[in-house]
């Protein structure tokens, strides 16, 4: 199939600055490498969207959020001060350093982007659509945090569910973080299914996601949190869907998937303690592209993290490979092979056991009755 990637070359202004974990060249980098290993107009091939307007934003922000992060983020890219309320809108974390990019409008493009990929698989243009650029999946109403700005991960469930219509939207995130404000967002909402595979929050930002966390009043039990343990790999991943993530999707009965999450549950990334290799990310994707039939293949793909340069665009392609079925031989980095081993075999065990137990009682496949 020839998949579409949603891609503009504004998204390498989505860019905090020198020094910042978060730099706007991945967005560069990878689509160079993306056309040396596959063939674009057959394997893929780009489209644009335009950026988010206000009306837009304001089916997830509050408007003196927008406002703030309008005004301070085109202070900060031209180099002027800004006296605005920080402490009130954003963490430390989303203050750039130096001179950033246009961070702000790149966020609108982001928000455009997966408005379009949920148009064109609503519309059966194409069953899945790939988004450079998407799953910044921190940010909050009225809150930026994690590198995060505005939440379109939560703007693609919501758009699918008011101005589409549907009832049943599963969200299944594979960044290594958790994503506490997509969480946020639905964490009372029964039409929205969040499945989060996430490093063990005692050991990684943003310190939510725990298997006791399934939501609450009638959204109880719609959130899923997967804590995977240190350096889990492609076997313990394997695992959490076989026992969890397929069976749950299956009694869900979702009609799109969003899936979001880029490289940093790979073992060399510089944030992150997990232990996926690239072919780890091919197996997610093919797990995704699998579990994806129950809903006729629709399903929209987000990706943007990952904090280790050399890792990130074979991760990326490998993660876009199996959810597309395409075969193309994409290499592991030479300096990753004594990474490659999966650490905690027994303890997933005790993760999906805890998770079970957490939610047998909403879940007829989790129970063993």
């Amino acid at each position: 199939m020839t998949i579409p990637i949603v891609y503009r070359e504004e998204l390498r202004e989505y860019d905090f600055g020198p020094g910042h974990p978060f730099r706007g060249d991945r967005y560069d980098v990878f689509p160079k490498y993306l056309r040396q290993k596959l063939v674009e107009g057959k394997d893929y091939r780009f489209i644009e969207a335009e950026p988010a307007s206000n009306d837009d934003l304001r089916l997830i922000c509050r408007q003196d959020y927008i406002d703030f992060c309008r005004d301070f983020y085109r202070a900060a890219n031209l180099g002027l001060d800004y006296a605005g309320d920080f402490a009130r809108f954003i963490s430390p974390d989303n203050i750039p350093r130096g001179r950033p990019g246009k961070v702000e409008e790149a966020a609108r493009l982001i928000i455009g982007q997966v408005k379009l990929a949920a148009d064109l698989v609503v519309a059966g243009e194409s069953p899945k659509v790939v988004v450079l650029g998407g799953g910044l999946h921190h940010a909050k109403a009225d809150y930026g945090e994690g590198f995060c700005i505005y939440n379109d991960v939560a703007f693609c469930a919501r758009y699918l569910r008011q101005v589409h219509g549907l009832d049943r939207v599963l969200i299944l995130d594979t960044d290594a973080h958790a994503g506490n404000g997509t969480a946020e967002y639905f964490y009372e909402d029964p039409s929205v299914l969040l499945i989060d595979l996430h490093q063990d929050p005692r050991t990684l930002y943003p310190g939510t996601g725990f298997a006791h966390q399934i939501g609450t009043g009638e959204g109880r039990g719609f959130t899923i949190n997967v804590p995977m343990p240190l350096f889990s790999g492609e076997e313990a991943y394997r695992l959490v869907f076989d026992e969890i993530v397929r069976p749950v999707a299956e009694e869900f009965g979702p009609q799109v998937i969003i899936r979001n999450g880029g490289s940093d549950p790979h073992a060399a990334d510089e944030l992150t303690n997990l232990g996926l290799c690239v072919k780890g990310f091919r197996m997610l994707g093919e797990q995704v592209r699998e579990i994806a039939e129950i809903c006729d293949g629709r399903e929209i793909d987000l990706i943007a993290s990952g904090y280790t340069q050399r890792v990130l665009p074979p991760a990326w392609l490998a993660l876009i490979c199996g959810l597309t079925g395409i075969d193309v031989e994409i290499e592991e980095p030479e300096t990753l092979t004594d990474w490659l081993v999966d650490r905690s075999p027994e303890a997933i065990d005790i993760v999906i056991q805890t998770v079970k137990n957490h939610l047998r009682d909403y879940w007829q496949c989790l129970s063993d009755k």
